[in-house]
């Protein structure tokens, strides 16, 4: 386990990001508040997982100044259009029909609030799907439910095993959070893994 010098919150009800920091050896805990998600239209569509991480991260500014908070955002973007969580089933096919035998980016934003201090970091990536039947997509839908995904999709699962034809930059990234990036914004709280 990694041994950090101040306690490690994930501002994340994701078990994808619980699993994947865990994994990368640090020790936390969870608890989320309730954040605004909209942006403003103005904004550029690879800024959007900035903008939200960057919000979830101000949510806890003050309430556990010796902490360091952990908060990430994932969006996908298929043809400048910012696709996040499906409102329901018409919704999550329609983003899956925009993204089958397509690329798009997905990208995810981390932010770290230390003290008083945020830092906001994204990283992308690029993943191609090949065409993908009205059947298979409906098959996904019932059988998975992936309301609580960017794009109404999981890499882990079916459809990213079954459809994805190549990815370009970290599988991490687009399972929802940057291991790598993570890894980099701790070190300065942490001397070696033990």
């Amino acid at each position: 386990m990694i041994t950090l010098n101040k306690p490690l919150v994930l501002a994340s009800n994701s078990p994808r990001r619980r699993q994947l920091l865990s994994e990368a050896g640090f020790t936390f805990r969870t608890e989320v508040l309730p954040t605004d998600e909209h942006f403003p239209g103005s904004l550029p569509p690879g800024d959007v997982a900035a903008y939200i991480a960057a919000r979830k991260a101000e949510a806890f500014r003050g309430l556990y100044p010796e902490a360091l908070i952990l908060t990430a955002d994932t969006v996908v973007l298929a043809d400048s259009h910012v696709l996040g969580k499906p409102a329901d089933e018409a919704d999550a096919a329609r983003m899956l029909g925009m993204l089958s035998g397509s690329r798009h980016e997905v990208v995810t934003a981390v932010s770290l609030l230390a003290g008083d201090r945020i830092e906001t970091v994204s990283d992308v990536a690029a993943v191609f799907f090949r065409e993908l039947s009205d059947a298979e997509i409906s098959y996904y839908i019932e059988r998975y439910k992936p309301f609580d995904k960017a794009g109404s999709y999981g890499i882990q699962e079916w459809i990213g095993m079954t459809g994805i034809t190549r990815i370009e930059g970290s599988f991490y990234t687009i399972m929802g959070l940057p291991v790598h990036t993570v890894y980099q914004m701790l070190k300065p709280y942490f001397s070696a893994p033990a």
